[in-house]
């Protein structure tokens, strides 16, 4: 028997309503904690004004909404099945021959569609409202004076210290193990925030302790003839952790924009494991959020022949959403220590959670 089209616009309405409805309250919440914690860390700045900790959590907001959405289709799925449960409008189409895996079709559907206008359209908009967002927190909260970017033109990179400031450009950067070597080296030094300084040229160099280690250099100063030195010291406050760490987070990056720059990356010699976790992982986000209808449905049709069930499913979908976070954390992090797979890292929370609904469904429905 074929699900009426009717039936199918009632149930994914219902669906819709109830993860839109509860996506709205999750993200309230999220924006009123948020900042709350924004104006704990601003108390001790008092140049930080009231506006722009506002701004700041509207910025980080859309990320935050990228991570709620899958507990939003689960307990919102489980919202609308119990309450069509509780009508008896489930029975009714279960006694008419309906089965579960029909009634949950335009369920899947409506899923599927949230998950990839996450992936297409919602992740690059929060990528750049990330990416202001840990601009401003690092220049106005964390202090922080020094920022690096990787592109195909080579490695960027300025520092600030006492003197002022220097921009580093390396044509190409290689890296082994604990050292990091650069090649085609240009340094331009600025006396306080923008009056030109000098210029060295290198071809290459080395970080060192406390240091860059230039060989080959020549070093041209305004008004005076070029000077070479076979070698030269270079201060920096920099380490090969602090590099990895300055490279742009997957989360500020878009979904289109990030197979480039892990191409680049990789390219430079520079790990990649983080950015191409995240982008796996946003990848089998529609098949995440196909199982969290498919462990939403599992709840409530075990519940909808008991009365007062509420409960147990709110407890149910609290959780579950609990125990898939933790699960999701643990292999993520094996697969960022690079003892697993990454491919396999970003799969395998959905994929169990997938078949986990799939076997509790067929042993509800057919068992």
């Amino acid at each position: 028997m074929r699900v009426s089209s009717t039936l199918s616009y009632y149930i994914g309405r219902r669906f819709l309503i109830s993860v839109l409805g509860l996506y709205v309250s999750f993200l309230t919440l999220i924006l009123i904690f948020d900042m709350i914690e924004l104006l704990r860390r601003a108390a001790s700045k008092p140049n930080i004004s009231f506006g722009l900790i506002v701004e700041m959590g509207l910025l980080k907001l859309p990320q935050m909404g990228q991570e709620a959405l899958p507990f939003a289709v689960l307990l919102g799925g489980m919202m609308a099945f119990w309450r069509l449960s509780r009508n008896h409008e489930l029975v009714i189409a279960r006694s008419a021959g309906v089965s579960a895996w029909q009634f949950l079709l335009p369920v899947m559907v409506l899923s599927v569609t949230l998950g990839i206008l996450q992936v297409t359209v919602f992740n690059p908009v929060s990528s750049m409202t990330l990416a202001r967002f840990v601009q401003i927190e690092t220049a106005v909260l964390k202090g922080q004076q020094s920022a690096l970017a990787l592109s195909q033109t080579g490695l960027w990179l300025r520092q600030a210290n006492e003197d002022g400031q220097s921009v580093v450009h390396a044509v190409r950067v290689h890296q082994a193990r604990t050292s990091v070597g650069l090649e085609d080296v240009s340094i331009i030094i600025y006396k306080g925030i923008d009056q030109f300084g000098n210029r060295i040229e290198a071809e290459s160099a080395e970080l060192e302790d406390g240091f860059w280690h230039l060989y080959k250099v020549w070093i041209y100063t305004p008004e005076q003839p070029p000077r070479f030195a076979e070698e030269l010291l270079f201060a920096t406050d920099l380490t090969l952790n602090r590099i990895q760490d300055s490279f742009a987070p997957p989360e500020t990056m878009s979904f289109w924009d990030l197979p480039k720059f892990i191409k680049t990356l990789e390219a430079s010699g520079f790990s990649a494991l983080r950015h191409r976790l995240h982008f796996h992982a946003l990848l089998a986000a529609p098949l995440l959020l196909c199982a969290m209808v498919l462990i939403a449905a599992t709840f409530t049709l075990r519940l909808s022949q008991r009365r007062g069930g509420a409960t147990r499913i709110i407890v149910g979908g609290v959780l579950a959403g609990f125990m898939l976070h933790v699960f999701t954390d643990v292999v993520f992090a094996l697969g960022l220590s690079d003892r697993i797979p990454v491919v396999l890292a970003a799969w395998t929370p959905s994929g169990v959670t997938t078949l986990l609904g799939l076997a509790m469904l067929l042993h509800l429905e057919d068992g």
